[in-house]
């Protein structure tokens, strides 16, 4: 329910700390997908460098997330909120990768650059969605209040993987 848009979705995760902890789980599903997607172009000079630090890197944003958000959201006077919306936001990261997935997949199959990179956008927008949505309705977050979170998260990533671009180039 909650990746079509139903709040009603939402009442799926418990508020509590151990369901949130258990959602962690979800980056264990999304890993091999982030993996196979990573550096799709040209293989790197040294495989075992850069699979170790996309590793790392998955870990650290996934990870670097999660408590930017607790920090956030207590100083927004949510953090009551913060399991829910956490649980939510990491079992609907696993929709985000599948959604990625198979818009990617006719693109991949057909060798078309363009329909993979058009499946990617579509899949992009989609998730960019989605943690709006979980943001906005399990915090209970204005819209732009919503926004921020995603900023952060997207804000995180792309420093993050700049800065293993750095490594990975030597």
């Amino acid at each position: 329910m909650l990746a079509r848009g139903r709040v009603a979705g939402l009442a799926a995760f418990e508020n509590t700390m151990p369901v949130a902890a258990y959602s962690f789980r979800a980056a264990a599903i999304c890993l091999p997908i982030f993996m196979f997607f990573k550096d799709q172009a040209s293989p790197p000079e040294d495989l075992a460098l850069s699979l170790l630090v996309d590793l790392l890197l998955f870990v650290a944003s996934w990870a670097g997330f999660a408590l930017a958000s607790l920090f956030l959201a207590r100083a927004l006077g949510v953090g009551d909120a913060w399991p829910r919306f956490i649980a939510a936001w990491n079992w609907a990261a696993v929709v985000q990768y599948l959604a990625l997935a198979g818009l990617s997949l006719p693109g991949l199959l057909l060798g078309h650059g363009a329909l993979l990179d058009f499946g990617g956008l579509l899949a992009l927008f989609y998730a960019l969605w989605m943690e709006w949505f979980v943001a906005r309705h399990a915090l209970r977050l204005t819209a732009l209040g919503a926004a921020g979170f995603v900023v952060i998260d997207l804000g995180l990533a792309v420093f993050l993987g700049g800065f293993a671009a750095r490594i990975t180039a030597g």
